[in-house]
């Protein structure tokens, strides 16, 4: 049997409506499908909307001895012609990299006569909210590639449809040390609420690597809107070792988008936000 022959596994890709655990699931608001109507370049009726109109969610899935592999995205991001392509890409480069690293670590358990425990990489993409100029993503990512226990990881991104290019968050601030500067207190006091919430109420000791709250800057942010017009809420998602051993867990800190915050945003997209009163 070849190496190919003993790999080969059943690739399901789904194109019809898939139901995605999470904010990609919620039916867009009547203020979202007001905001769609009115991106620039996209008048009613044309070749965007019928697009749109046609795309479906993406969920590929694969699984079998050497990895099990998941990726998908929601109808909204498949309706964007040139960010469906690039989830694509990231998917195929995932998928091979994931490939590449179990192959490895099989070959070195077999010769080293350990029994091999399938590799994971399963990430979803889901909608945060799309304003007549932003599509926001967020995904979490589970992984394992051998030890005692796999991790979480999280990824962002925005599509500026002014533009037709793909950001990051902190792409709209002046810089990150301008972000961490307006954010910091609310946001390491919602570190603080947060392990409460869940029990954790001791004092790191000042050697702990967990003992200062760390720049938001450095986490994943996710930019969200409560009418579909504008930037006005935010989260900050935290992976597991970032401010607590792995018995913690992963956090999700919402910090409000105050005047200070879009203070720090550059002067291109401060229309595109909202401060709360």
């Amino acid at each position: 049997m070849t190496t190919a022959t003993s790999l080969r596994s059943t690739l399901l890709i789904l194109t019809g409506p898939v139901l995605l655990v999470g904010c990609s699931d919620d039916p867009p608001t009547q203020a979202e499908k007001t905001a769609a109507a009115a991106v620039p370049g996209a008048p009613p009726g044309g070749a965007a909307d019928v697009t749109a109109s046609n795309a479906t969610a993406s969920n590929v899935k694969e699984s079998n001895d050497l990895i099990e592999f998941g990726y998908a995205y929601p109808r909204e991001a498949a309706a964007i012609p040139d960010l469906a392509a690039w989830l694509a890409s990231d998917r195929a480069t995932k998928r091979d990299a994931l490939i590449a690293a179990a192959r490895r670590d099989k070959a070195a358990a077999e010769k080293a006569g350990f029994p091999y425990h399938a590799h994971s990489h399963l990430q979803t993409w889901q909608r945060v909210t799309s304003t007549p100029r932003f599509l926001s993503l967020s995904a979490e990512i589970q992984t394992y590639t051998g030890g005692a226990h796999g991790m979480t990881g999280f990824e962002t991104l925005l599509w500026d449809r002014n533009r037709a290019k793909r950001l990051k968050p902190l792409d709209l601030f002046t810089s990150g040390e301008a972000f961490d500067a307006a954010i910091r207190d609310r946001f390491c006091a919602g570190i603080r609420r947060a392990k409460a919430a869940k029990g954790i109420l001791r004092e790191e000791a000042p050697d702990s690597p967990f003992a200062r709250c760390p720049p938001a800057s450095a986490q994943t942010v996710w930019l969200g809107s409560s009418d579909g017009r504008y930037l006005d809420r935010m989260t900050i998602a935290i992976a597991p070792y970032e401010i607590g051993p792995f018995a913690e867990g992963s956090y999700r800190i919402n910090v409000p988008v105050t005047g200070a915050l879009v203070g720090a945003v550059k002067d291109e997209f401060k229309r595109d936000f909202l401060p709360i009163n």
